[in-house]
């Protein structure tokens, strides 16, 4: 239905709609920016000298009702940003505005985030615009072919750079359309927005300018380092944007002798959707019509996402919206008083998990000796120290709801220190005092059954430690607290017993037999992949009704010397992959390295990556 996807706002015809006793209010959202739209605009419709620009924030009041008042009489445009910081002083506004009499020609436009003070008045008065990136690749692409001029893309006629702007505006779409997909798309959500599109072509405005030969390095050394990797923080993002970069800015996809069905990149993928078949002109409607045929719903492909993509977003998005009602189930004067009926509700489920968790255990009552010095190998050590934090932590967990309890039950006084734990535990958040012992989920239920499994599985690592037979059975990460520190330690071991550098020594891993070359190994079970599935042999492409994390076989990791024959078949057509703690995608614990054919380019952009079982 056409209605139901109107064509992409454009700030031209906004200006041709309305009145000038009419304030045009731009909502706007992170990442997200109108202003050098509006000043494009203004400079082409009133000219740069007569569009005035002012953000809203301490000190600015008197200057923008003087200068409103000046722009009115003038017939000006005039730009408030920020409206959202300055609340209290709207009603002012509102009153300015009621007594102007403008001259023909000004225009007020105004920016603010939504804010629940935002007075209605003024909100009634103006016509109200959202101004966020478009949902959906196809209106992406739509908004951006509005923003530019047939001129923009036919100049010098070279048909190159009408087909790398296509390229840059597909490459903008695909940035910013993956951030639905967190965290599996991005790690987390970047502010991509349209000013990296705008230094984007004048990157390419400016390299095809005198007709030089056209350097592909410049675009992507500067799209990866300056703009849209300037804002990417995490390692494996930066690997997916790259092969973006690489997929869409290449003389092989350009090279006007290519026929649609041969624009397919090394290894067989296609750089373009099949329904996309770049345009050999510079018009510009030839490229819009090229947009108006994708399909209004985003298809994972676009991405180079796995089929089964939906499957995961949904399982990401059901568990915020529980957080969210967790939050909401919250009770109003929970924390700010003591209220023993609204406590022993709110907390007994807490109280009893840890109960029914510690029966039959003896982790609570448990002695410990500080481990010392003495052991000869680190992994021992390590073992040992693990097993000393997770009783520590137990009893320390123990002492504090002990108390808390105490408290509902009348026998003991409230503390500043039981009042903090309350207040957080009412609230569905694990406590600071906690979190800083050991990183684990938010949600206190879930800490309390991480924090007791792990404490028990390490009672029997110990033992094993114990017995020397640690190192030969199969083991489970997920049942440590530091399981990236239990790596250092082998690393530390290995290097001790090759007697070399712990910096010499560089992390293998094989997946179908133990490392010849490995002074020491481990052999780790219960691995899981997301993104794509492998059997140990190969990687296969994830169908739509595939589970969104499927379990791979055991691994075997080691140190091993620089350059040893074991280092140097890593590099031969395979892949590394995160080992991340959880499926949250936050902690990494290694890289992990799979076969994949000849193009690993394709499992980089399926987001792919291995977790740590989940407990």
């Amino acid at each position: 239905m056409k209605e139901l996807s109107p064509p992409p706002l454009n700030l031209r015809r906004l200006y041709t709609e309305t009145l000038e006793w009419e304030p045009v209010l731009i909502i706007i959202s992170p990442g997200a920016d109108p202003s050098q739209e509006l000043a494009e605009l203004a400079a082409e419709t009133v000219g740069r000298d007569n569009y005035h620009e002012i953000s809203m924030g301490q000190g600015q009041a008197d200057v923008a009702l003087a200068t409103l008042r000046e722009c009115s009489r003038n017939g000006d445009w005039l730009c408030l940003k920020n409206l959202h910081l300055v609340t209290a002083w709207l009603p002012l506004l509102e009153k300015e505005l009621n007594v102007l009499h403008p001259k023909a020609g000004f225009r007020l436009w105004v920016t603010a985030e939504v804010h629940p003070k935002f007075p209605p008045i003024l909100l009634q008065s103006s016509l109200k615009i959202t101004y966020e990136a478009p949902p959906g690749l196809k209106k992406n692409l739509l908004r951006t072919y509005e923003s530019w001029t047939p001129e923009q893309i036919s100049k010098g006629g070279v048909l190159t750079r009408a087909q790398s702007l296509f390229c840059l505006a597909w490459f903008h779409a695909v940035c910013q359309e993956r951030r639905n997909y967190i965290p599996q798309g991005w790690t987390q959500f970047y502010e991509f927005s349209l000013s990296d599109l705008r230094a984007g072509f004048e990157i390419i405005d400016r390299l095809f300018e005198g007709g030089k030969s056209f350097q592909w390095e410049f675009v992507h050394g500067l799209l990866e380092n300056a703009i849209y990797g300037g804002r990417i923080d995490n390692p494996s993002d930066l690997r997916i944007l790259r092969s973006y970069l690489e997929q869409f800015f290449s003389a092989r996809l350009l090279s006007s002798s290519l026929s649609a069905g041969q624009r397919k990149s090394r290894g067989g993928t296609r750089f373009f959707p099949p329904q996309i078949n770049l345009p050999n002109s510079c018009s510009i409607l030839d490229y819009r019509s090229v947009i108006e045929n994708l399909p209004e719903d985003d298809r994972p492909a676009f991405f180079g996402l796995p089929a089964n993509i939906e499957r995961s977003s949904q399982r990401i998005i059901s568990s915020q919206v529980i957080s969210q009602l967790r939050v909401l189930s919250r009770s109003v004067a929970t924390g700010s008083k003591f209220d023993r009926e609204l406590w022993s509700n709110g907390l007994s489920p807490i109280l009893n998990l840890w109960k029914k968790l510690n029966q039959g255990s003896t982790l609570i009552h448990q002695k410990v000796a500080p481990p010392t010095e003495g052991h000869g190998s680190p992994v021992l050590s390590f073992i040992v120290l693990e097993q000393f934090n997770a009783i520590r932590l137990v009893q320390v967990i123990h002492q504090s709801l002990a108390a808390l309890s105490k408290v509902i039950r009348g026998t003991q006084l409230l503390t500043p220190d039981v009042q903090k734990l309350a207040t957080a535990l009412l609230n569905q958040e694990c406590p600071l005092s906690w979190q800083n012992k050991w990183e684990g989920p938010e949600e206190p239920m879930q800490y309390l059954r991480a924090v007791v499994t792990r404490a028990l599985a390490i009672q029997s690592w110990v033992e094993r430690a114990g017995r020397q037979a640690l190192l030969s059975d199969t083991l489970d990460l997920s049942e440590l607290f530091h399981p990236d520190t239990f790596l250092n330690a082998l690393r530390q071991e290995t290097a001790r017993s090759m007697g070399c550098s712990m910096d010499s020594l560089v992390f293998v891993s094989s997946w179908r037999s133990p490392i010849v070359e490995a002074k020491l190994q481990v052999k780790v079970g219960g691995l899981q992949l997301e993104g794509c599935s492998f059997d140990g042999v190969h990687l296969c492409e994830n169908q739509h009704d595939s589970p969104s994390v499927s379990a791979v076989p055991p691994c075997y990791m080691a140190w091993v010397q620089q350059n040893s024959a074991a280092d140097s078949a890593a590099s031969e057509e395979s892949i590394w992959l995160p080992l991340y703690t959880s499926s949250e995608r936050v902690k990494v614990v290694t890289h992990i390295c799979l076969p994949c054919g000849a193009n690993p380019s394709q499992w980089i952009q399926t987001g792919a990556a291995l977790f740590l079982k989940q407990q």
